[in-house]
């Protein structure tokens, strides 16, 4: 009965942290696009920037005027789809709810720009665009758009899709160059540049360490990190200490960067003398448990 009232506890937890990630990220974006892209004429990254296009095309060229939230969660329909049945349900409920709340916050937040120069609007705009970005896929929840492509790729190979993205957001900016001047296009290339920087910086559940650690409480070591981690570990029995020849244990792990506190916590806890080693930014083959699908 405690174990089932601390599940409990603990997914509400998780309930209650993913949707203010979700509010958060509504609340940035929106702030990014009415008060600096769409003022500087900056094309953002991903969905948006096609949504920038399409509803400039419309206006511009058609007179046609729409919302750009409509056509942002137009969009984005058939891409719930596929992550409802690929990446899981409640990862999928949570993004319609932060590209829901971001598309009434683009309604709600006034367009008015705070400075003319589409420099400053690059910058301030990719950068707080990828905070919310950042943010929200640290917290398990999908900005909508390219980012669930993203993550069923990466889920299904393990590998990064860095190229799809970069191959995307090259079209945008040619189409932005052809169809409204290239200066707005160079300055859209570098606002997806800064707003990728910083959801990288942010977002670090993609960068994978391999730890090792040699330790006399091997058991107690192992049953405390996956008390606190989902993670295999590989057992290497056998080592010896080159200077007292005392019997060592050594395990293998592999965690993500975000991960790393949580491995400090345990390891203080399991074993405080053990030797830890920690190698950074590594690549896996195969199978890797990553939390944010579920």
């Amino acid at each position: 009965m405690n174990i089932q009232r601390n599940d409990g506890k603990i997914m509400q937890s998780d309930y209650a942290q993913k949707f203010s990630a979700s509010i958060t990220y509504g609340l940035v974006s929106a702030i990014a696009l009415n008060v600096f892209w769409q003022p500087g004429n900056i094309y953002a990254s991903g969905i948006t920037g096609f949504a920038q296009l399409i509803d400039n095309f419309l206006s511009h060229m058609l007179h046609i005027n729409v919302p750009i939230s409509m056509v942002i969660y137009g969009i984005n329909i058939p891409l719930f789809i596929l992550a409802w049945f690929k990446l899981g349900r409640k990862f999928t409920l949570f993004t319609i709810l932060s590209v829901t709340i971001s598309a009434v916050m683009i309604q709600i937040v006034p367009e008015v720009p705070l400075i003319n120069d589409p420099l400053i609007c690059a910058i301030f705009g990719g950068a707080i665009n990828g905070i919310g970005v950042g943010f929200a896929m640290r917290n398990g929840v999908s900005s909508g758009g390219l980012d669930i492509i993203s993550l069923y790729i990466r889920k299904k190979t393990g590998k990064s899709v860095g190229s799809i993205s970069v191959l995307f957001n090259a079209c945008i900016i040619l189409a932005a160059g052809f169809l409204f001047g290239w200066p707005h296009a160079f300055y859209s290339m570098f606002s997806i540049f800064i707003s990728g920087k910083m959801t990288d910086s942010i977002y670090t559940r993609q960068q994978k360490m391999q730890v090792m650690i040699v330790t006399r409480h091997p058991q107690r070591v192992i049953d405390t990190i996956q008390a606190q981690l989902r993670r295999g570990i590989t057992i290497i029995h056998g080592a010896e200490g080159a200077y007292r020849h005392d019997s060592q244990t050594i395990l293998i792990t592999v965690i993500t960067r975000y991960e790393l506190p949580q491995l400090s916590k345990a390891m203080k806890q399991a074993d405080d003398q053990a030797f830890v080693s920690i190698a950074d930014n590594i690549k896996i083959l195969g199978n890797f448990y990553d939390p944010g699908m579920e």
